[in-house]
């Protein structure tokens, strides 16, 4: 795959971000639910004190105002001297995330009707060089310098919300080979060097060994190796819907269709010649509300221009049109030929769903807040944030009025689709 889509750019300024004003997650989180989810995820836990030291932390990610540290947490508790006992709990202690990660999986299943699987990716900026993973370089989707940690999370989602329930960290050539390094944060040996791209759709593969009902993954690959990216998606017998860029290069796979004896041709242009085809579909704009809006949509048989590759029967180009003069606003590369262009591109608005979530709930109980070094450190406190979401959204609170993360685009919505590559609900939480 393509290991240049982080890399050293020293011209460009580096990331700075602005946090907004931190909060409590949400004042309104049902006990109801919060039980529930203990319930759910600490009953494998074979001591007594872990059950109760796993509710405290989850308790305290969303009842504590500013970051979410273990010494913030313990304060908010009024009892500064369990700091060290929280710390040692998710830096040093011996339980293992996975299971509650899939236990967080079923009980969400059991919630709400789970659509697909989005994989998006999250930066966390850092101003020290200690943290697990930790590098500079450079980050497409910011279009900036980034010094701090990459993450590419699994988010069930649905219309009415999502959540993350899986997560894999990128670890930079520096963590793979310094093996002083990688001792002190505690990286296992099986912890290897992975492209920003490959660590998303190693993720996805994960949660497709680990979990079922398998379904759709979505994960923006714009500027990533599509192919490598395919044929790994296509063997584990994943169904897939993939963002690709303009210039991706295809091959028309239809003989009726435009194009057909044109060899590989950009994506985008494939598109062009066969706007003739498209057809309204309308949706929902699950980030505006459910306002109903309207795009065209049409979907071309195709196959990768690397044939060598794998897993390129099949393949279709899905386009969406969210301004019927210009150029298609998102393309994305699926093997689901059912059931048809408008319920794909309905599923695709499910990263809007995803964005939005992550943007009002996801900082506020805090996904980005680890402030420890370590590896396994580092995944606990992920998890048990993302149980934190969870209670959240399932308690319907988080839903401000004041995200600003695009119209979302439909006739006369303004939306230019290249506009997503910087991530506006991002910026503004990071």
């Amino acid at each position: 795959m393509n290991t240049a889509v982080i890399r050293r750019r020293d011209q460009v300024r580096p990331l700075t971000v602005p946090r907004r004003n931190r909060r409590c997650a949400d004042p309104a989180v049902s006990d109801d639910a919060v039980s529930e989810l203990c319930a759910a995820l600490f009953s494998s836990f074979p001591r007594k004190d872990q059950r109760q030291r796993g509710e405290q932390y989850l308790r305290g990610l969303l009842t504590t105002e500013g970051r979410k540290t273990a010494r913030n947490i313990a304060a908010h508790l009024g009892a500064p001297a369990t700091e060290q006992t929280l710390h040692h709990f998710i830096a040093d202690s011996t339980w293992n995330w996975q299971p509650l990660r899939a236990a967080l999986a079923a009980h969400l299943e059991r919630k709400t009707p789970v659509q697909a699987w989005v994989v998006r990716q999250m930066a966390i900026p850092k101003t020290g060089e200690h943290s697990v993973g930790v590098d500079r370089g450079f980050a497409p989707h910011l279009r900036q310098t980034f010094r701090g940690q990459q993450a590419f999370g699994v988010w069930l989602a649905s219309q009415e919300l999502s959540v993350p329930v899986d997560w894999r960290l990128v670890l930079p050539d520096q963590w793979v080979h310094d093996h002083a390094l990688r001792d002190r944060a505690g990286v296992p040996k099986e912890a290897g060097a992975e492209s920003p791209e490959e660590c998303a759709v190693a993720v996805a593969l994960e949660a497709a060994r680990r979990w079922g009902p398998r379904r759709p993954v979505l994960i923006d690959l714009r500027d990533g190796d599509v192919s490598a990216a395919v044929a790994p998606l296509a063997a584990a017998g994943v169904p897939f819907l993939l963002r690709v860029s303009g210039t991706q290069r295809l091959s028309v796979a239809d003989r009726a269709m435009p194009g057909f004896r044109g060899g590989p041709l950009p994506a985008q242009r494939i598109l062009q010649l066969v706007k003739g085809v498209r057809r309204p579909v309308p949706w929902q704009d699950t980030a505006a509300g459910l306002t109903p809006r309207t795009s065209l949509a049409a979907m071309v048989p195709v196959a990768l221009s690397d044939p060598s590759s794998g897993g390129t029967r099949g393949l279709s180009l899905l386009g969406e049109w969210t301004d019927p003069s210009r150029p298609p606003s998102a393309l994305w590369l699926t093997g689901m030929t059912q059931p048809g262009p408008g319920p794909l591109l309905r599923l695709t608005k499910l990263t809007r769903r995803v964005d939005m979530d992550f943007a009002r709930v996801g900082e506020e109980t805090g996904l980005r807040d680890y402030v420890g070094r370590s590896f396994r450190g580092w995944h606990r406190h992920m998890t048990l944030a993302s149980a934190a979401h969870a209670a959240v959204v399932l308690s319907g609170g988080g839903y401000d009025s004041d995200y600003d993360g695009g119209s979302g685009g439909g006739y006369g919505g303004g939306y230019d689709g290249e506009s997503e590559r910087g991530h506006p609900a991002e910026l503004a939480s990071a």
